[in-house]
């Protein structure tokens, strides 16, 4: 989306992260191979620019789609999905509430494709399969749908139970992939599952204090939506196991800024072999091995990397924790020789002591 790359280079830090959030927003659109209409781009720039607020540009959106004439020249009946769509996704990621609860998330689906589907935001009726690409025409095994309500709940309850302080930074991320990709298997929806799990796991994420690349999502979107089928597709007959290594190298890159390869064609099950597809990683796919942190801990390191002046407020704001729990962390940091705080507390600045790629 070359339209709003002025603004996430050389624009102000508003313009950039509205930029950021309309190039993911559009670029998810991708897993179910819609693409925007010009009307959406040119309305876009008016918001990123401050002439319309999103609640505008969604009204705007409405009353484009009711004229006669717009509807009868489409050249794809679902590029108004993808507009409107893409203007709600913008909308909840600029939004800071979030809750970690199973009608959360039902209700990211109901706000994304409500008046688009019938549905929107409501338990399927009855059990689907679909063919996939990556696994030569075969399905994942979905969720029956009359268990759909209890076996989210219990993995949000088994989520929720996990204590990511005691998890280093690599252990996190692996728990976390599983958590995602398990709540995508139950496939809670007939539409729109990949786009709703993709929203929530950036809302989620963004609860560790990670600025996370959004990037990796608007161009890496099938991607991810082919890691979610391998981790959940086993044909013992054919030597197939599930596996979230894909899935790990989507999330090194979203979390650590790691630059894995991304293949999808690397996902591809070869029924004529055991469907073993080494994964192509890079040279800087590894984090430093002193960096034996939590993912809260890694957030702080990577801010405090960039922002070596920032006061303890600043850090506080940024992750959105309370200002005691960042006395608690930098002090644990600096013991295990991961931050340095130099000429002291009032004018000193931070110096991170560990390698982050």
């Amino acid at each position: 989306m070359s339209e709003f790359d002025k603004y996430i280079v050389q624009g102000e830090p508003d313009k950039q992260e509205k930029a950021k959030a309309w190039q993911t927003a559009i670029g998810l659109q991708d897993v179910d191979g819609l693409k925007p209409s010009e009307y959406l781009i040119k309305t876009a720039m008016q918001h990123i620019e401050g002439d319309l607020t999103i609640g505008q540009v969604k009204d705007m959106l409405d009353s484009y789609y009711q004229t006669k004439g717009v509807r009868e020249n489409l050249e794809n009946e679902r590029t108004e999905e993808a507009d409107k769509v893409s203007a709600r996704i913008t909308e909840i990621l600029s939004e800071q509430s979030f809750s970690f609860t199973p009608d959360y998330y039902l209700r990211i689906h109901r706000r994304l494709f409500e008046g688009i589907y019938e549905h929107a935001g409501q338990l399927r009726t009855v059990d689907i399969t679909k063919k996939e690409w990556v696994l030569n025409g075969d399905t994942v095994l979905y969720t029956s749908h009359d268990m759909l309500r209890e076996t989210l709940e219990y993995d949000f309850a088994q989520e929720k139970k996990t204590d990511y302080k005691t998890l280093n930074a690599d252990m996190a991320m692996k728990h976390i992939c599983n958590f995602i990709s398990g709540i995508w298997q139950i496939h809670p929806f007939r539409e729109g599952n990949t786009r709703t799990t993709a929203v929530f796991t950036m809302k989620y994420l963004k609860t560790f204090g990670f600025p996370i690349d959004n990037e990796v999502f608007k161009d890496n979107s099938w991607y991810f939506r082919n890691a979610l089928v391998r981790a959940n597709y086993k044909n013992f007959p054919k030597g197939i196991f599930a596996t979230t290594e894909y899935l790990e190298q989507f999330f090194r890159n979203l979390i650590f800024g790691e630059k894995n390869q991304l293949s999808n064609r690397s996902m591809l099950v070869n029924v004529s072999q055991s469907a073993t597809t080494e994964i192509s990683k890079s040279q800087n796919g590894t984090l430093d091995g002193t960096l034996n942190c939590t993912l809260e801990e890694l957030a702080l390191l990577k801010y405090l990397k960039d922002n070596p002046n920032a006061k303890q407020t600043d850090i506080a704001k940024h992750l959105e924790k309370s200002e005691r729990t960042i006395k608690r962390m930098t002090p644990s940091l600096i013991e295990r020789g991961l931050l340095e705080r130099e000429n002291g507390k009032r004018n000193g600045k931070w110096i991170v002591k560990c390698e982050l790629h």
